[in-house]
């Protein structure tokens, strides 16, 4: 069954905050379920969040809703296994956001594999400085 792969226990890390100012544009504003807060990147390409399940998951979709001017417009998304989670080897596949404030799901051909951390990576930005700002993220699949 698909549900949310988001829990208490999933940690998340993000490349950079802007202004180095967690309490305003942290990672945690990603799943807050507050649609008036956000994560906003610092300057530079590439851009990532890094996803640690706690366990094996699958995941299928990832979910993101960004601030249209502020977007990842070329984006991949690679997996690790609990044996070795440095080692982001599995090709979940790349998407294409549009350059909207809506709510996207881009879903992966590869759900068989099992991964214990999701790296989403965001290769080019609608922005000129490279920033990215997104104020919901869940991930879909099974665990």
């Amino acid at each position: 069954m698909i549900t949310s792969l988001i829990t208490p226990e999933t940690r998340i890390k993000v490349s950079s905050v802007l202004n180095r100012d967690t309490a305003s544009y942290g990672k945690q504003h990603l799943i807050d379920g507050n649609e008036e807060t956000c994560w906003n990147s610092e300057q530079g390409l590439p851009q990532h969040i890094v996803v640690d399940f706690g366990d094996s998951v699958s995941v299928h979709q990832v979910v993101l809703t960004f601030q249209g001017g502020f977007v990842g417009k070329k984006c991949y998304a690679l997996g690790s296994e609990a044996t070795t989670p440095n080692n982001y080897s599995i090709d979940l596949g790349s998407f294409y956001p549009e350059d909207v404030n809506s709510t996207q799901t881009f879903s992966f051909d590869n759900t068989n594999s099992r991964i214990q951390r999701l790296k989403i990576v965001f290769e080019e930005s609608t922005d000129f400085y490279g920033r990215i700002t997104i104020y919901k993220m869940d991930l879909l699949g099974e665990r």
